[in-house]
């Protein structure tokens, strides 16, 4: 019995006097630790894909938007759609017109339009002034629109040559969806530019013409562009600023006693005939001025009103300017037709005939046939 004891002893797995219970706790412990080792060693390896993984994420985020702009399209593919104003500055660059149509969401990116504007001569007609525009469009599609002036958003008005002032006020407000009160302040306010001439009155120096106003126009520069265009014009007809207001004052009274422009040297040769052998003008124009009329003839009582207008009442020419007058009047007054005429008469309204004379005389029988275009012409 004491062989097989110790026979026992010496089976593989087990040293001599070992109990086998003990054997079995000691190999359950290596496995376990083996096992932990194991969790360990993915626990690392996961930590570190993830570790890595969240880096390549970051960087991806970093960097996505760089890519995206490299590759993404600098311009829109389309006409675009709702609508924009666009404000092209006077004087702008290409660059500038780029940036403001990116600005305002026109074109996708301020380089697109550059590209276009590069390749298209058309560019250098674009004109400054507020444009109706769309928002995405293509840089091609917006300056088909820029260069095409019918698009631009304009507020236009013309004053005829001859219009007295406060006419010329009603049509600016009128046609500019301006108050009147607000045009006569500024009228008034000095703030216009009005030459010293002006001594402060609007009157004959509202430069008669065309003009195109944004749709921000104000009163105040609505006046200040009229004014401006004035001083241009006396500055290229080259008068002095010593003659400025005489040249005015002539230049308005041949707008209304002219009738036409081919006879405005010779009544402005007879403005200065009759002053200078101190005759009075006694045109009716002044009269009716004075009265706020527009009627052809006058009465007794409307001559004798002391208005410093009344060219009846008083010598010389009248207190200021009876009206706005244009280039062709101005011409005229600077330089009279050469001649002794003391005397004129429209004769026939209607068509604007004027005739001249150098005595009263034959003056009389100018008036006799303009009164007998009066009886022909009853109510005018």
């Amino acid at each position: 019995m004491s062989d097989l004891s110790s026979l026992h002893d010496v089976l593989p797995g087990g040293f001599p006097g070992e109990q086998p219970g003990r054997r079995r706790r000691a190999g359950r412990q290596q496995r376990k630790r083996r096992k932990q080792r194991r969790r360990r060693t993915t626990t690392v390896v996961l930590v570190s894909l993830l570790i890595a993984g969240a880096g390549v994420y970051g960087a991806y985020l970093a960097i996505a938007p760089i890519v995206e702009r490299l590759t993404a399209p600098k311009d829109y593919a389309g006409p675009g759609t709702g609508k924009v104003e666009v404000v092209i500055p006077d004087g702008a660059s290409g660059r500038t017109i780029a940036q403001a149509l990116a600005d305002a969401g026109v074109t996708k990116t301020p380089a697109a339009f550059i590209d276009v504007i590069a390749e298209d001569e058309r560019s250098t007609s674009i004109q400054p002034g507020t444009y109706a525009m769309k928002k995405q469009m293509s840089a091609a599609g917006a300056l088909d629109i820029l260069v095409d002036p019918e698009n631009q958003i304009v507020r236009r008005v013309t004053i005829p040559e001859g219009t007295r002032l406060a006419d010329a006020l009603s049509v600016i407000a009128k046609k500019l969806d301006l108050k009147e009160p607000d045009l006569r302040k500024a009228a008034k306010s000095g703030d216009i530019g009005l030459p010293k001439a002006a001594k402060g009155n609007l009157e004959g120096f509202l430069y008669p013409a065309t003009y195109d106003f944004g749709p921000d126009v104000t009163a105040e520069s609505a006046l200040r562009d009229m004014v401006k265009r004035g001083q241009q014009t006396y500055d290229e007809l080259g008068i002095p600023d010593k003659e400025l207001r005489r040249v005015v004052i002539e230049a308005s009274l041949l707008e209304a006693e002219a009738g036409t422009e081919k006879y405005m040297g010779k009544v402005a040769r007879v403005i200065e005939n009759r002053i200078k052998s101190n005759t009075a003008l006694q045109f009716d124009s002044t009269v009716s001025y004075a009265t706020g009329k527009f009627n052809v003839t006058t009465s007794d009582a409307d001559r004798s009103n002391p208005s410093p207008y009344n060219t009846y009442y008083h010598k010389g020419l009248p207190a200021g300017p009876i009206s706005n007058p244009g280039e062709a009047a101005l011409k005229a007054a600077l330089n009279p037709t050469p001649g002794k005429w003391m005397y004129f008469v429209t004769t026939n309204p209607s068509t604007g005939e004027t005739k001249f004379a150098n005595d009263f005389a034959q003056h009389q029988v100018y008036v006799k046939e303009f009164q007998a275009w009066l009886r022909e012409n009853p109510g005018n």
